[in-house]
């Protein structure tokens, strides 16, 4: 039976490198579309074609280097398109967001992790994101030697793996300081645990929320 959401629900995946958050949404996004609930499923930075563009100068174009405010632009930029093209349209449909990082992980990759004063952080996201925030952020925690492991097990790392372990101690730290400080909104789930344990623990916590604005249609 199709489902029919009272508002658009947004629910952002969050966590360190290699924390399986790319799988889980998707798997998420895959089982709440066959449940019969509209479903966009999209990630940063990328989710446009701009996007795309961007994603590759951060993360692939090994030649072409930037500070750290330039960095956080980049990604900013890339969530002002997104925000505009892919999210905002698809909240005011009233379709479910499923987003594989969004502006928490830019607190926690060039706030914590780089050092960029995390005032300016706001100021800049506050215009990205045009008021935009998750209903929910789930935040898959993992030790940063095993995240790191797994996220480069059969294929090449990209620039922001091979950052130093202290860059990916900071960020880590950072993730946790952040859902500490808005615990109701940010879930923090153990990622290091059997694959059908950590979406089980996934599951329990989207369920209610998504349960909450759903009618049969």
């Amino acid at each position: 039976m199709a489902k029919e959401m009272t508002k658009g629900l947004f629910i952002a995946f969050e966590g360190p490198e290699g924390c399986g958050k790319s799988t889980h949404s998707k798997r998420l996004a895959k089982e709440l579309s066959s449940a019969g609930h509209e479903v966009v499923h999209t990630a940063e930075p990328g989710g446009t074609a701009l996007g795309k563009k961007i994603r590759e100068i951060l993360l692939e174009k090994e030649d072409i280097h930037f500070n750290s405010r330039a960095e956080l632009f980049l990604f900013e930029a890339d969530r002002a398109e997104h925000v505009r093209e892919v999210i905002i349209p698809a909240l005011e449909s009233r379709k479910i967001v499923i987003c594989d990082r969004f502006n928490t992980a830019t607190f926690a990759y060039q706030g914590y992790g780089l050092g960029v004063d995390l005032g300016l952080v706001k100021a800049v996201d506050d215009i990205a994101t045009s008021g935009i925030a998750p209903d929910m952020v789930v935040l898959l925690d993992i030790d940063v030697a095993s995240g790191l492991k797994r996220a480069a097990s059969g294929r090449a790392a990209d620039k922001m793996e091979k950052r130093s372990l202290d860059f990916h101690n900071r960020v880590r730290d950072g993730y946790l300081a952040i859902a500490e400080n808005d615990p109701e909104r940010i879930h923090v789930i153990d990622s290091a645990g059997e694959i059908e344990e950590v979406y089980r623990c996934i599951k329990e916590r989207t369920h209610g929320l998504i349960e909450r604005y759903t009618r049969a249609r």
